[in-house]
């Protein structure tokens, strides 16, 4: 049975696997950063209908780049271990149904900035045009991961866009924080790739950085720590924030255990395991805004 004539059940279950759903790492990694700014913006609890927003927005924009990144490399992935089974990749969804069903899951994101303001509206195009922009980076850029950076780290403007209408400079550093913390976790992602994308030819920071590929990673780590701490400080909070973010230096310590060695299997468990890194540094955010309700 064709691609083209198989069960509704079989290509429910092929668009499921194209956008990760049994994977919530992915979209985690984008949704804590994202709350940390709306509860900082809001200076407590945003409401229950940003939070929907924004949670299920950073769901579904996820999604929609899981679909544009397979179909932009679906020539190099046949040729990696661990993504030639990808349902563009393996022919199972075509280039069309891939594209049709990002479009749709980014205009039912859009629908719900919609619900905003003038200002997150205007910011969700900038964050659009990055995203699709981030598939095709690593042909031109020797570190890509800082497109991606960008890419995952643009919910927090956008937070403070819907909260207060504008973007202040705090906004723009916890971004470029948070840029480093993508840094680490991507690095690391690419270090399980590195083989593979050495004999295709794909740029990425795990190449880039070469042997000093541990040391680079524990640096972006320690910079995202340090920049979110000064900021978090500069913000007024206080002791549970500075707990949460020495849990967030425990686990990048284990993290460092599992990459020196450079094995796939330790440093895809890094990557995949980073979302409890933000969750620590949210964590700490939520409980210390909220003893001020």
């Amino acid at each position: 049975m064709t691609a083209s004539t198989s069960p509704p059940a079989s290509r429910l279950a092929l668009y499921l696997d194209l956008i990760r759903w049994s994977r919530p790492a992915g979209w985690l990694l984008l949704l804590w950063p994202t709350l940390s700014a709306l509860w900082l913006a809001a200076a407590g609890f945003p409401g229950w209908h940003l939070l929907a927003v924004f949670t299920l927005g950073t769901v579904l924009m996820r999604s929609a780049g899981c679909c544009v990144n397979d179909v932009a490399d679906r020539d190099f992935d046949r040729h990696v271990q661990r993504t030639a089974q990808r349902p563009v990749t393996a022919g199972r969804v075509s280039v069309r149904e891939a594209l049709a069903l990002g479009a749709g899951l980014a205009l039912a994101a859009f629908a719900l900035v919609l619900t905003t303001n003038g200002p997150t509206i205007a910011w969700s195009f900038a964050a659009l045009a990055i995203a699709i922009a981030y598939p095709y980076a690593k042909r031109y850029v020797s570190m890509p991961q800082a497109v991606l950076g960008v890419a995952f780290s643009f919910g927090i403007p956008m937070a403070w866009a819907a909260v207060q209408g504008a973007v202040p400079w705090l906004a723009w550093a916890l971004l470029l924080g948070n840029l480093f913390w993508v840094l680490a976790y991507d690095t690391e992602y690419a270090m399980v790739d590195r083989d593979d994308d050495l004999k295709i030819g794909i740029q990425t920071s795990a190449i880039t950085l070469g042997r000093h590929d541990v040391s680079g990673v524990m640096g972006f780590y320690a910079l995202y720590l340090l920049s979110w701490g000064a900021l978090g400080l500069h913000a007024g909070l206080g002791a549970p924030f500075a707990i949460g973010l020495a849990a967030a230096a425990v686990q990048v310590a284990w993290h460092w255990t599992l990459i020196r060695g450079r094995s796939r299997e330790g440093c895809f468990k890094a990557f995949r395991l980073n979302h409890w890194v933000g969750f620590a540094v949210f964590a700490g955010i939520a409980i210390d805004l909220a003893r001020r309700a």
